[in-house]
């Protein structure tokens, strides 16, 4: 029965967030469907083989590198570097196969996950990558002065992580986003035989670094604090060199240790991300074109900048003040270190509470679905934040229950309870940040449903592409381009108030972003305020401390960093 009410509207415009549009069929879920109880058990089984791969690799590696580590174990270095070469060399090789495979196999690659592998985070997996090369260059011109007395393998091992950074980074700039539905097994276990070998190296530099990092000044009544259970770092101290660069070398490469760190880091998370996508159908549709544009941030940036080069300035006066052994010298400069710290931690945290407080105020979606490149970054985030979590209430504990006083315990004290805080809000604001939608743009996509028998009624009146559309007896829907008007655009207090939230978001990130890049510096090139501060030994005696500080300190060094990239994630949804 066709309608006769003169004042039924002709064309009803709803945008795509609107309930309309979710009365339509629900997209096909990100897994994909596995069309069968059977097909489910085998990808069950596919993921417990590739994860019992994993598992046995990274356990046999801890032994060795745990071993190889002490001098009390007959494990030695070159023993941890065999393993790690036959790693190598099966991982190089399977990423070859895979890169031949799939430019072979047209049906290989059918699905992209857009979230996966962004450019600016194979940016920066290609400059870490970089300067990995760099660090196995010098180690190769370091260990050519030793061959007369030491192994070859000290050669050998630096020249073939040449070769699997060169393959590896190839391989992670063109398949990050790859969802492979085909040899779904074969790629599950290579690529947990990818993660497994990043994560070694990453070990094996973790703590061939913490060993050469690990210097305990001397205390009243002692001549020297080494930790003498460690072996040298640089190996048999009987072997000399036979060249006199090697001093030069060993320090250069020790200082690039904490790139290749973070590069190891970067292709483990790249490599989990791929093989969670395994046989996965991605979803196209809900990709946002993201753009980053200086000029959108102001105060966030100059602060951030700031705060940086003066973080740096005094991290130069505390590494060099440190070296010179004066115990008044030490004391100024380990002062020196905890203000910064203190100040750029407050600073931090005032400016999540404000991020945190406009969040309240936004009335952005959050994402839903499942996201494997999201519930990895929230996942690094709160793991990697214990490391930093656990140094920090040690640290806390022992000057309360030493009693200790003076204005270098109280400042050591205050950087333990703020840094703790700022944590805290830090991870909550990343965490709501990375699970909302970005925002819209003023113009935007939305969806026209027209009704035919209107149509028909008022033909003479309407525009002819409207009447040219499908004459059944059913809504015809299309999505036509919105844009605001010069009113709406110019007056709207709402408009006002969503770039009010954007700038703000904006500068937070920005400024959040650089401090944490000044606090992932400065440990990662050689601040160890742990040790310079002998509170730690005397409470907790000179093992146990060392073994915190080791074990908690890389993983702070990670979430710094890895919090950069989260931050500029969420600046751009901003």
């Amino acid at each position: 029965m066709m309608p006769t009410q003169p004042e039924m509207s002709v064309v009803e415009v709803h945008t795509a967030n609107q309930s309309a549009l979710s009365s339509s069929p629900p997209p096909v879920p990100l897994g994909g469907q596995t069309g069968s109880t059977g097909r489910e058990r085998a990808i069950r089984r596919s993921w417990l083989l590739s994860g019992i791969i994993a598992v046995n690799v990274l356990i046999l590696g801890c032994a060795l590198v745990s071993g190889s580590a002490f001098n009390n174990v007959k494990i030695s270095t070159i023993d941890l570097e065999i393993f790690l070469i036959i790693m190598v060399i099966l991982t190089t090789v399977w990423m070859l196969y895979y890169v031949i495979y799939t430019s072979r196999e047209d049906c290989a690659v059918l699905h992209k996950d857009g979230h996966a592998g962004p450019v600016w985070l194979r940016g920066g997996l290609v400059i870490f990558g970089i300067c990995s090369l760099l660090m196995d260059v010098f180690k190769m011109a370091n260990f050519i002065g030793y061959m007369h007395c030491d192994s070859a393998v000290k050669i050998v091992f630096p020249v073939l992580q040449c070769i699997f950074i060169l393959v590896q980074t190839y391989f992670l700039w063109l398949h990050a986003k790859d969802c492979v539905q085909l040899q779904r097994n074969v790629t599950r276990c290579g690529l947990m035989l990818t993660l497994s070998t990043n994560l070694m190296l990453w070990m094996a530099a973790v703590t061939d670094e913490s060993m050469h990092q690990t210097v305990v000044p001397p205390m009243e009544g002692n001549n020297t604090r080494s930790f003498s259970s460690f072996k040298a770092s640089g190996g048999d101290n009987s072997c000399m060199c036979s060249h006199s660069s090697c001093v030069v070398f060993e320090k250069a490469y020790y200082y690039l240790y904490p790139f290749n760190i973070e590069y190891s880091l970067f292709a483990s998370a790249m490599a989990y991300v791929m093989w969670r996508n395994v046989g996965r159908r991605a979803d196209e549709h809900h990709h946002h074109a993201l753009r980053f544009r200086l000029r959108d941030m102001t105060v966030g940036p100059v602060v951030g900048l700031v705060l940086l080069i003066a973080g740096l300035g005094t991290f130069v006066i505390y590494e060099v003040d440190v070296e010179q052994g004066d115990l008044g010298t030490r004391n100024m400069a380990l002062m020196l270190h905890y203000v910064v710290n203190v100040v750029a931690t407050t600073l931090m945290s005032v400016a999540t509470v404000a991020g945190c407080a406009i969040y309240r105020l936004d009335r952005r979606d959050c994402v839903s679905g499942k996201n494997p490149t999201r519930s990895l970054d929230v996942g690094l985030l709160i793991g990697a934040s214990v490391g930093q979590f656990t140094i920090c209430y040690f640290t806390a504990v022992a000057v309360v229950a030493t009693g200790a006083t003076g204005a270098l315990n109280a400042l050591n004290l205050a950087v333990s309870l703020v840094t703790i805080v700022q944590l805290c809000l830090q991870n909550f604001f990343i965490i709501e940040g990375l699970h909302r939608e970005p925002f819209r743009d003023n113009s935007h996509q939305a969806s026209v449903f027209t009704n035919p028998y209107v149509l028909k009624a008022h033909r003479d009146e309407l525009p002819a592409k409207l009447v040219d559309s499908k004459s059944s007896p059913s809504l015809a829907v299309r999505s036509v381009h919105i844009a605001p008007s010069a009113h709406s655009t110019s007056s709207s207090p709402h408009h006002r108030g969503l770039t009010w939230k954007r700038r703000v978001l904006k500068d937070i990130c920005a400024f959040l972003l650089l401090c944490n890049v000044l606090l992932w510096i400065m440990p990662a090139f050689g601040a160890r305020p742990q040790f310079v501060n002998t509170i730690g030994v005397e409470f907790y005696e000179l093992t146990l401390w060392v073994a915190v500080v080791n074990i908690g300190l890389p993983f702070s060094i990670f979430y710094r960093m890895h919090s950069v990239a989260s931050l500029f994630e969420v600046f751009l949804t901003s």
